[in-house]
């Protein structure tokens, strides 16, 4: 049964102008937070180990999916877009059931699915918790403004999307309406 996603709020937060004063407090060093992302390992949705260190000079959007909601057609526009930027962007999913558990599946029956219903290509990691207590490190680094120099927007629902830089650095935050393919990322990740 399919259950439609209640948050259509489409909203987008970026990294505060330098010298605005508004990356004050016990915010991270940029430095600091670009090396954070890149110290992540995580494995694949076939287990494989995948250090973050092999994305040093591209752009990075995470996405946290789920394949029973009203946003998982996005998929289809992630496939374009990581066809449409090829080298330039990476797009990593990450499948998770925090919301309504929308995605109950295994990792092999998540994979099955994205491969058979929109023809993934781009990373998919294995299934993880992306806010609460059993929050994966990953997300409290994305969502956390002391880690990651700016941001404390957590995801809201299901495909919420955050852009990391060619530096290692969070530059923006996407709500889940925003469209993989719609004007606003694609400005974005250019």
């Amino acid at each position: 049964m399919w259950m439609s996603c209640s948050n259509k709020a489409n909203r987008v937060s970026s990294a505060p102008a330098p010298g605005t004063g508004a990356n004050t407090g016990t915010a991270a060093d940029p430095k600091k937070a670009s090396e954070m992302f890149y110290s992540f390992k995580m494995k694949s949705i076939d287990g494989t180990e995948i250090d973050f260190n092999r994305f040093r000079g591209k752009k990075v959007l995470l996405v946290n999916t789920a394949s029973k909601c009203g946003y998982t057609p996005q998929y289809k526009q992630l496939e374009e877009l990581h066809q449409k930027m090829g080298d330039k962007l990476v797009i990593l999913g990450f499948p998770a059931n925090n919301f309504l558990r929308q995605e109950p599946g295994t990792n092999q029956e998540i994979a099955e699915f994205c491969q058979k219903n929109y023809g993934v290509t781009f990373q998919m990691f294995e299934k993880i918790s992306v806010k609460g207590d059993d929050q994966h490190p990953l997300y409290k680094f994305l969502s956390d403004k002391s880690l990651n120099g700016w941001n404390d927007q957590e995801p809201t629902w299901n495909f919420c999307k955050y852009l990391v830089d060619e530096n290692g650095n969070l530059v923006k935050f996407f709500k889940s309406g925003a469209e993989p393919m719609g004007e606003e990322i694609l400005s974005a990740v250019q």
